[in-house]
């Protein structure tokens, strides 16, 4: 099993490419299911959750074509990948497939509305919370589906005339179940609108590249989202968004050691909440004609209090990253999770780092200290594995960090990017 050995001291300088964003791309690709014709992704990084999405696309019938780099990238960066589906081959997405990745979940909603039915397991994924599905069902029987769960599965059938259009209001803002119902209501039968809709930038993401092949979405990126359900949808090219996390990881790592990156590629638009926030802690934050320019100077890091909230509050996905950033600010720092019930695991961690943090159900307490010293310590999820990077980064000697096979599932050439700039990181294999 891999491992990164990281050792720590030196400050970024350079240039750091973003990739494509991984929790836009996931409901894009499964948004091919929706259309007879070819779906064309440009800008889709090389990730384990994006191969592992493509076999599950694969056993549904999907062929896919994958060539070409970025214009102006070098090469092993984000591809271009063409998605098409002439024929819903299975209409079952397997628990041997779905449960390694929550996200493959969601064809649900594209096998529904193209084939009026579906066999889905119920999700895996990372364990930072209990996630339930609930709301993903619901919105679909908002929309006439008949939904039974049996041994494991969801069996969901649409009426023998197809899914109908319904006014629904979610009870809890959830992304994974927006994608859905919205990805349904395209092919359903009338008008559906969707209230207490997600809003973030990858929500409107998906929204416009089903616009592309032919749907007619409108409010994308507001509160309340209007689908007028159409016929069928043809294919289309689209260009998927920077990722906003690896975006805001990385401008973490560059304020917790110091030091000048240019994040290639990206737009202060995606993350003004978390970027602001980190304006507060010290780093200096400026747009470019490429992308943006993150600074810190010696002067220390201020401590700052965040609370998680869904777009466009602070991120949950930035939480454990702004965390590790917190354990060497000048003071004391309050850290409230409000999205997932059980994502501090980094919490013991970074203690073994020399971090000092408390906690009291939903928040942290983080005592900024002088100086980490590294240790090795285990990766427990995506974003809880990368903020040991960051702390890596800034602590004495050297850091090993086990179980990387949850970067490799978010974060394209991590080690490459850092290495680039100065960081001494590297890959070893067992």
């Amino acid at each position: 099993m891999d491992r990164i050995r990281i050792s720590g001291g030196n400050r970024l300088r350079g240039i750091i490419p973003i990739s494509g964003a991984k929790n836009a791309a996931l409901p894009l690709m499964i948004a091919s299911l929706l259309t007879s014709d070819t779906l064309t992704l440009e800008n889709v990084p090389h990730l384990a959750d994006v191969e592992g999405l493509m076999r599950i696309l694969g056993n549904h019938g999907v062929d896919i074509a994958v060539n070409g780099r970025r214009e102006r990238q070098e090469d092993g960066y984000s591809r271009t990948i063409h998605f098409t589906c002439r024929t819903i081959a299975d209409t079952t997405a397997p628990y041997e497939l779905v449960s390694k990745m929550r996200a493959s979940f969601w064809v649900i909603g594209p096998l529904l509305a193209r084939e009026g039915k579906a066999r889905v397991s119920l999700p895996g994924g990372c364990a930072i919370g209990t996630r339930p599905v609930d709301l993903f069902l619901e919105g679909l029987q908002a929309l006439g589906a008949n939904i039974e769960i049996d041994g494991g599965y969801v069996n969901a059938t649409a009426p023998s005339g197809g899914l109908v259009g319904a006014k629904y209001t979610f009870p809890k803002v959830s992304v994974g179940a927006t994608h859905v119902m919205m990805m349904a209501a395209t092919l359903a039968k009338g008008t559906t609108i969707i209230d207490n809709a997600a809003r973030e930038p990858e929500v409107e993401d998906l929204a416009n590249c089903l616009n592309a092949m032919g749907a007619r979405i409108t409010g994308a990126g507001t509160r309340t989202i209007t689908v007028e359900g159409v016929t069928n949808l043809s294919g289309a090219r689209h260009r998927v968004l920077p990722d906003r996390i690896e975006t805001g990881t990385y401008a973490m790592a560059v304020a917790m050691t110091g030091g000048d990156v240019t994040l290639e590629g990206t737009s202060a638009a995606l993350l003004e909440n978390a970027l602001d926030v980190l304006r507060q802690t010290g780093a200096e934050i400026t747009a470019t004609e490429t992308g943006l320019r993150v600074v810190r100077n010696g002067h220390g890091i201020h401590p700052v209090d965040i609370v998680t909230e869904p777009f466009p509050g602070f991120p949950t996905d930035l939480q454990a990253q702004f965390m590790a950033l917190m354990t060497r600010s000048s003071g004391v720092s309050h850290i409230t999770e409000t999205i997932f019930e059980n994502r501090f695991m980094h919490v013991q961690e970074l203690a073994r780092l020399g971090a000092r943090i408390s906690l009291s159900g939903q928040m942290a307490r983080v005592e900024g200290v002088q100086r980490l010293k590294g240790a090795p310590v285990m990766a427990t999820d995506l974003r809880a594995s990368v903020s040991l990077v960051i702390a890596g980064l800034a602590a004495e000697g050297e850091t090993i960090v086990n179980r990387v096979y949850h970067l490799d599932r978010g974060f394209e050439r991590l080690e490459e990017k850092l290495t680039r700039c100065g960081a001494v990181v590297e890959r070893v294999s067992e």
